[in-house]
């Protein structure tokens, strides 16, 4: 019997209830219908537990608050949102070890950013003052699965191949975005001002972010595709290294 493969999701924090973490359920159903046991996981103290990864056959970097500029050597833009240097810490340690454990990634929004960060990149802090696009990136107040903008997806691609299309429309809820690109990862996808929409790393088994949230859509599945192919990388790379999924 084919055991599915664990696979972990980040949660975020709520500055007005620092008591809490948080994480949108439409991630964990996500992970669920294409195929994987989601594992939440808790920036606790910004450790990274040795055996954490070892337990772990997919990750998936979730949305939420800015990522600090002091990680890329920045100073903060007046529209900084507040940082959590706790899960800044504690994501930017898992995803390292996560690359270098070469297991499958989907990062998304927030997770794309951090992603670039992680691997020497830089972000725009404020889309709206630095620039001055027309295009909606952030309009929290429209709904989840409303359509913000259309994203233009490069030829050959991994994300091409995945979503079946050269042209998405997707919703939007950043205003900041992915700057200079981290060591080793490609631009994949693009909104109509320029605005990176889409990375990749193609040295990597599977290593795709996007900054929509496809995980909004998972009643109508219409981007599963980039959560199937996570969970597919995963089980391909328990077989290639002749081990069970992992389980706790």
């Amino acid at each position: 019997m084919c055991v599915p493969p664990l696979i972990g999701i980040t949660a975020g924090n709520d500055p007005s209830h620092p008591d809490l973490y948080v994480l949108r359920w439409d991630y964990v159903r996500s992970v669920e219908l294409t195929g994987g046991v989601p594992v939440v996981l808790a920036p606790a103290g910004a450790a990274l537990h040795p055996a954490l990864l070892t337990r772990l056959d997919g990750l998936v970097l979730t949305g939420g608050l800015d990522v600090s500029p002091a990680f890329y050597g920045a100073s903060p833009h007046p529209a900084l949102t507040p940082a959590i240097a706790e899960r800044d810490e504690f994501e930017l340690k898992l995803v390292r070890e996560a690359l270098v454990a070469d297991l499958p990634l989907l990062a998304i929004c927030r997770g794309q950013q951090l992603l670039n960060v992680a691997l020497g990149g830089t972000l725009i802090q404020d889309l709206p003052s630095l620039v001055g696009t027309a295009v909606s990136h952030d309009d929290l107040a429209r709904p989840r699965i409303a359509i913000a903008h259309r994203v233009v997806v490069a030829p050959g691609s991994t994300l091409r191949s995945l979503l079946g299309t050269d042209e998405v429309e997707v919703n939007s809820f950043h205003h900041q975005a992915v700057g200079a690109l981290g060591h080793g990862l490609v631009a994949t996808a693009f909104a109509p001002d320029g605005v990176v929409e889409g990375v990749e790393l193609p040295s990597a088994r599977f290593v795709v972010g996007v900054q929509w949230h496809p995980e909004a859509f998972w009643k109508e599945g219409r981007f599963a595709s980039l959560f199937r192919a996570l969970v597919r990388a995963a089980e391909a790379r328990t077989v290639d290294a002749n081990v069970s999924p992992s389980s706790f």
